[in-house]
């Protein structure tokens, strides 16, 4: 089936109806296909694999000797450093998210499909669809770079898996706040150096490298607090630690992340939403 003829069959009130009718499914599959493909194509699944090994070299080489003996309360540097390598790779995915959204909204392909009989929202899914697909290659680039440098699941297998889950959830939620992010600013240039900084502030200023205890006093109770570590926490008490100096997973510590994770789908849902809506 051609792209022209998916989004040609649409249902009968699509802008009232919310259900994926197979004419929907059918729209959203082929317009997924068409953002994956190039990708592969143009390198873009190269860059989502390499960036973790970056983030990994770029974090371990020099921290690795400095913190050993910084009193972490860990097995090893890698197995406390683990989590901001997955943040890193899903901050990194989410950048090409917004980038996408917002080239596509700028270029006038959003207004070509909002003049075809196809429901709002079905570009909207099939990019998200594209940047999960990019989250997971980049999610397993990054497990993989950890395990190089030492870091080990010691939690059992309910808690790997959940490890994996978490990260990918706030993967989906940083991609989807960037999409709603890019949709809205309409500029490609704009939105990318807009949110190069945040990740990067918040990663360097959370307990994903050090331990809170190693900041200033003054700030100790922002990088406790904000959601990278927050994220950052949850992360490594999954992961578990060899010498069973990890945090327990209990609801107190998992709720705080699982919260932010929650608020962020919810307002970018919301955005994305009305964004989309609106302009049919």
């Amino acid at each position: 089936m051609s792209a022209d003829t998916a989004v040609a069959e649409a249902p009968g009130n699509w802008l009232t109806d919310l259900r994926a009718t197979p004419a929907t499914l059918a729209q959203w599959w082929v317009l997924t296909v068409r953002l994956i493909a190039p990708s592969i194509q143009t390198g873009e699944i190269a860059t989502a694999i390499l960036a973790p090994i970056t983030f990994t070299v770029s974090f371990y080489i020099p921290l690795n000797r400095v913190m050993t003996f910084a009193g972490l309360g860990f097995s090893s540097y890698a197995q406390f450093m683990a989590p901001i390598v997955i943040l890193q790779a899903a901050a990194f995915t989410a950048v090409s998210a917004a980038f996408r959204a917002a080239t596509d909204a700028v270029s006038g392909l959003d207004r070509r499909f909002d003049a075809m009989p196809m429901h709002p929202l079905v570009p909207a899914a099939a990019r998200m669809s594209s940047n999960v697909f990019r989250l997971f290659i980049g999610m397993i680039s990054a497990v993989i770079s950890i395990y190089v440098i030492g870091f080990r699941f010691a939690g059992g297998t309910l808690h790997t898996l959940g490890f994996l889950a978490l990260g990918m959830l706030i993967g989906i939620a940083f991609c989807l706040g960037a999409d709603a992010i890019g949709t809205f600013t309409r500029s490609p240039e704009a939105t990318s150096q807009m949110l190069v900084l945040p990740p990067l502030i918040l990663g360097m200023l959370s307990t994903g490298l050090a331990p809170a205890h190693q900041f200033p006093h003054w700030v100790q109770l922002f990088v406790r607090n904000q959601p990278v570590s927050q994220f950052a926490e949850g992360l490594r008490a999954l992961g578990g630690d060899t010498l069973g100096k990890a945090h327990p997973v209990t609801w107190g510590l998992m709720t705080p992340p699982l919260l932010w994770i929650a608020a962020i789908l919810a307002v970018s849902c919301y955005f994305i939403a009305r964004q989309n809506l609106k302009r049919s």
